[in-house]
């Protein structure tokens, strides 16, 4: 498919749902990608990619930024504390807050390190129990409890489950963001991102569809 036809499919969703043309980021999921199709879509001039794991995106990403400017690094994938401050100096975006203890690391570092990536809080709109995510239940505790701590919440990222209808989840994330004073939505992937959109998504993560299947990780 690629990123030119993704790009335009954003922007007809943006159109459909009476939004202005570039009010939604599309992230490039580029975990387990071959070097060589990520650097095609940078020479594409793409510059926002997300990545599941610290370890993978150190070992890719500081010689992709020695060769081109301005790129947009996302932590999409779960993290554990005590990749917290790579991840704080690898990443402009963080989308996978969801606990206290990773709050609590993030306020430190952001302390120490005078810099603090933009936080999304992901939620398990599902509540799934293999799944990552704080339950919708106590979201709005949880989002008081990192803005106490100065942390700069951008807003909150789900992933529906799979056998379900995303619309509703994503409709369920909106809904808690918007109570929370929250503008940013990080939700749709390759097969449902229209949907989002729709509903208010500001940050789509795309991978298969652009990049081509994953490799084995």
């Amino acid at each position: 498919m690629g990123l030119a036809e993704i790009s335009d499919r954003i922007a007809k969703a943006e159109t459909a749902a009476g939004r202005e043309n570039g009010s939604v980021k599309l992230i490039a999921v580029s975990k387990v990608q071959p070097n060589a199709r990520v650097e095609a879509v940078l020479q594409e001039g793409h510059r926002c990619f997300g990545e599941n794991r610290v370890q993978e995106a150190a070992g890719k990403w500081p010689a992709f930024r020695e060769a081109f400017d301005g790129i947009d690094l996302h932590l999409i994938g779960p993290l554990q504390t005590n990749k917290a401050r790579q991840s704080f100096e690898l990443f402009q975006s963080i989308h996978s807050l969801d606990r206290p203890k990773l709050a609590k690391t993030f306020a430190r570092l952001a302390q120490e390190m005078g810099t603090c990536p933009e936080i999304f809080i992901q939620v398990n709109t599902g509540e799934e129990p293999q799944k990552a995510g704080v339950l919708p239940a106590d979201t709005d505790a949880f989002v008081a409890e990192c803005q106490a701590m100065d942390l700069p919440i951008r807003g909150l990222m789900c992933i529906p489950p799979i056998e379900e209808e995303a619309a509703l989840h994503f409709a369920l994330l909106a809904k808690i963001a918007a109570r929370n004073g929250l503008s940013g939505l990080s939700m749709g992937m390759s097969s449902d991102f229209e949907k989002a959109i729709a509903l208010g998504a500001t940050h789509v993560r795309v991978g298969s569809a652009i990049f081509g299947e994953r490799a084995p990780a």
